[in-house]
């Protein structure tokens, strides 16, 4: 099973930054017939941890170490982190950029909770991508299709962008089904 962790912003929070990745340049390319590879807005999330393939039966090890990292947070807190998206910026050059929003408001929380669920699941011995946890949603794969003054143009009005807050009340275990047709399936939910 192909595995992460994330955090889902609300569908009033993902309507909203729907609404600004319309008005972007991107937006205007993929109305006009240009593949952008816009994200899917029913599967935008915040990935706090990406596992990969995990054997079915270290499930049980998965969900387990998740539902501690999610109590020792739970218990630290007063309330789930209020969080925001907002700002942007863009990863990777030529047909390998990615346009991306950015996270505000309790991001330190939202750190604090990535680096449980990682410490939890290296105690248990599983897998997971070591890269530096950098908070953000992906809002386009425009690669090389899409100019990249245009896409700098993008990134410059995604600066100016800030959406609702919204609280991070949940963390989801959730399994993926890569493919021209990505899927995603909800496996496990821990409250924050």
């Amino acid at each position: 099973m192909r595995l992460f962790v994330a955090v889902y912003p609300p569908a009033e929070a993902v309507a909203h930054l729907t609404a600004q990745v319309a008005r972007l340049r991107v937006g205007a390319a993929s109305a006009a017939g240009t593949n952008v590879r816009l994200a899917d807005p029913a599967h935008a999330h915040l990935t706090l941890a990406f596992l990969g393939d995990v054997e079915a039966d270290r499930l049980i090890d998965v969900e387990s170490a998740l539902g501690l990292a999610a109590q020792w947070f739970r218990d630290s807190r007063e309330a789930p982190p209020r969080l925001r998206l907002g700002g942007g910026g863009r990863f990777g050059q030529g047909r390998f950029t990615i346009l991306w929003v950015d996270v505000r408001g309790e991001v330190d929380a939202l750190t604090v909770l990535a680096r449980l669920i990682r410490s939890r699941l290296r105690h248990a011995r599983l897998p997971y991508d070591e890269k530096p946890f950098r908070p953000h949603l992906t809002v386009a794969r425009p690669g090389d299709r899409v100019d990249g003054a245009d896409i700098d143009a993008d990134r410059a009005t995604l600066d100016g962008y800030l959406g609702p807050e919204w609280p991070a009340a949940e963390v989801v275990l959730t399994r993926s089904h890569p493919g021209p047709r990505p899927r995603y399936d909800r496996v496990a939910a821990w409250p924050l």
